[in-house]
């Protein structure tokens, strides 16, 4: 009989390296389905014998399914992910099970990411692709898809964490006269960008381009109303959006911020 670990792993489109590193050290069982993710009941009979969990943030891992996990004699939860808003922390207190995962992975990807969103909006990218495509280009004008540079703009961060100060630091060279932030307190690493720590009404007041970067917490969820979003971006009383993060995931086609020209992601 093995005494290597056992260890279900919620998904089989994981990279095939890290299956792999697990298969060479551990008795491993994969659910196989890349149309769903494993049903709650189904993930409970898996329990049995396992000494550890693979997961990803779209395995809700609640109370009944921590529970049954400390009795099966489950040892470690690792999800592969940056935030643990999928996991009921408060349960897994009550217990000796290890959770595992991936805080740093994405910080860089993230913040490249915001920047090609915000240069792509603020320089009206997207937009200026449809007219090509569509061929509504026809002529030069002086103000054509001029859009608004980052040179001398208020760049306001809501939550300035570790990805917020990599975006910080990326947007610094571009030149804005001013990088605010919010959040629950000021921070050292704020001063050390010679950012400016101001209450959130007053980011939104003075900022040129707001950066929402904030951990989902159930006070941070929803942040953003899509449906006033869709409003203000139709009635141009915000310039552009771009999104990393929208509900749900994918957005259907047929959703108003897909057929809006100035919104991007």
């Amino acid at each position: 009989m093995s005494n290597r670990p056992k260890v279900f792993i919620c998904r089989s489109d994981y990279p095939e390296a890290g299956i792999k590193l697990l298969r060479d050290r551990c008795e491993i069982e994969v659910y196989n389905s890349l149309e769903k993710d494993v049903p709650t009941d189904e993930l409970l009979n898996k329990l049995v014998g396992k000494d550890a969990l693979f997961i990803s943030s779209k395995n809700k891992i609640n109370k009944e399914v921590i529970e049954a996990a400390a009795k099966n004699g489950v040892k470690v939860i690792a999800t592969m992910s940056v935030g643990l808003d999928h996991i009921d922390l408060g349960e897994i207190k009550r217990t000796s099970i290890k959770i595992g995962y991936t805080p740093d992975v994405l910080t860089e990807a993230t913040a490249e990411l915001t920047v090609a969103l915000l240069l792509a909006t603020s320089r009206r990218v997207v937009e200026g692709h449809k007219t090509i495509v569509s061929g509504e280009w026809k002529m030069w004008t002086p103000t054509f898809m001029c859009g608004r540079g980052l040179y001398k703009s208020i760049v306001g961060f809501v939550g300035l964490g570790r990805i917020g100060q990599s975006i910080a630091k990326k947007l610094i060279p571009f030149g804005p006269s001013k990088i605010l932030y919010s959040g629950p307190r000021r921070k050292l690493e704020g001063d050390q960008l010679g950012a400016e720590f101001v209450d959130f009404d007053s980011l939104l007041r003075q900022s040129d381009f707001v950066i929402v970067m904030c951990p989902l917490t159930s006070e941070t969820e929803a942040i953003v109303d899509q449906e006033s979003l869709v409003h203000a971006l139709k009635n141009k009383i915000i310039a552009a959006a771009g999104l990393d993060v929208m509900t749900p995931e994918p957005l259907p086609k047929d959703h108003p911020l897909v057929s809006l020209d100035n919104c991007g992601g």
